[in-house]
C-alpha cells in the first residue's frame, strides 16, 4: 500500500459489474477513500467500509448524480453493457451515461478520469458495441482531464461460453482455431485499474499471462467438463453469412454482442502480459461451482 494512495478519494462508477466488483474489492484491499455509484444499494452492501460511500444513483440519469463528486481525485468507470437490457442503447449508457459521469467530474474539479473500453476498439469502430465506447474515448481525450484508458483483452467471465458449450459435448470454433489471445481475470484487471490512479500511462493495453489458441481454450474446457475432445471447426465464410444476416435482419440490440464476438474471434488479440490467475483453475472453479450446485 502507497502512503498517497491512503490521501486519494476515488469514485468508482460500475462496482456491480464483473469487473467493477474486483475494482472495488481491490481499492477496498488498499484502504483508498471510495464512493461507489450503484442503481441497486443492496448489491453493494459486501462493499460496505468505513471509508467508502455507497451512492443510489443511475449514470443514466445525471440529476441523480449530481453533488456526488465533492472532494473527488479520481473517477473510475466500467460501465458499459455488453447484452442490452432494459431497453438502452449502447449509445444511451457506453457513451451518455459515461458522458453524464464525465461533465460532473469537470464541474467538481476532478483530477483524473480512467475507463475501460476494449482491446483494439480504435480499430474497430465500425462494430456497434465499440462505436459507442470509442466516441466515448474521444470525448475523454479531449477533456483536459487527465485520463487513462484500459484496454483489456477478454474478461476470463466471457470464457464461459466455452465452458457452456463443452458441458453439451462439443465446441464449436472458427477455422483452424489457430487464432491467439490471452484473457484476463477480474482481479489481475482490478489491479492494473487501481494502479492507474497513479500512473503516467494515457493507455494501457493489458492481457493475462496465457496466450492461448481458440483451439487450446476449446480443449481445456472440454478437458474440465470431463468430455471427449469434440471440437468442431465452422467455416469463416459461414461466420461471415452470420454477420450478414444479422445486421441485415435484426436490431443492434440482437446483433451487437454477437457482431462484436464474431469479428473478434477471427483475428489475433495479444496483449502484454499480466497477472497470476489462469484460466485452466478458473474452468476448474466454475466447474465445481456448478456440480455443487446440481448436487445441492
Amino acid at each position: 500500500m502507497k502512503n498517497n494512495e491512503i490521501k486519494k478519494t476515488v469514485l468508482l462508477a460500475g462496482a456491480t459489474g464483473y469487473l467493477g466488483k474486483y475494482i472495488a474489492k481491490e481499492l477496498i484491499a488498499r484502504n483508498i477513500n471510495t464512493k461507489i455509484i450503484v442503481r441497486n444499494p443492496v448489491k453493494a452492501i459486501p462493499l460496505a467500509y468505513d471509508f467508502v460511500e455507497i451512492i443510489p444513483a443511475e449514470v443514466t440519469r445525471p440529476e441523480t448524480i449530481k453533488g456526488h463528486f465533492a472532494g473527488v481525485d479520481t473517477v473510475i468507470s466500467t460501465v458499459g453493457i455488453t447484452r442490452q437490457r432494459d431497453g438502452l442503447t449502447y449509445m444511451a449508457v457506453d457513451y451518455r451515461a459515461n458522458m453524464n459521469l464525465l461533465e460532473e467530474a469537470k464541474k467538481a474539479g476532478v483530477k483524473k478520469f480512467i475507463y475501460v473500453s476494449v482491446i483494439n476498439g480504435q480499430l474497430h469502430r465500425n462494430l456497434k458495441l465499440v462505436e459507442a465506447k470509442e466516441a466515448f474515448v474521444d470525448k475523454l481525450k479531449a477533456s483536459g482531464l487527465e485520463y487513462t484508458i484500459i484496454r483489456p483483452n477478454g474478461f476470463f467471465s466471457d470464457m464461459r461460453d466455452f465452458l457452456k458449450m463443452a458441458e453439451k459435448g462439443s465446441v464449436y470454433i472458427f477455422g483452424k482455431g489457430k487464432k491467439k489471445f490471452n484473457p484476463i481475470h477480474g482481479a489481475d484487471l482490478a489491479q492494473v485499474c487501481v494502479d492507474a490512479i497513479n500512473s503516467n500511462q494515457n493507455e494501457i493495453v493489458v492481457g493475462g499471462p496465457d496466450i492461448l489458441t481458440h483451439y487450446e481454450v476449446a480443449e481445456m474446457a472440454l478437458l474440465t467438463s470431463g468430455k471427449p475432445i469434440n471440437i468442431i471447426h465452422v467455416p469463416h465464410w459461414t461466420r461471415k453469412s452470420i454477420l450478414w444476416i444479422m445486421r441485415t435482419f435484426t436490431s443492434s440490440k440482437t446483433y451487437g454482442p454477437i457482431e462484436f464476438f464474431l469479428t473478434l474471434m477471427a483475428e489475433d488479440a495479444i496483449a502484454p502480459r499480466y497477472g497470476s490467475h489462469r484460466l485452466s483453475l478458473f474452468f476448474q472453479n466454475e466447474m465445481d461451482t456448478i456440480k455443487k450446485g446440481t448436487n445441492g
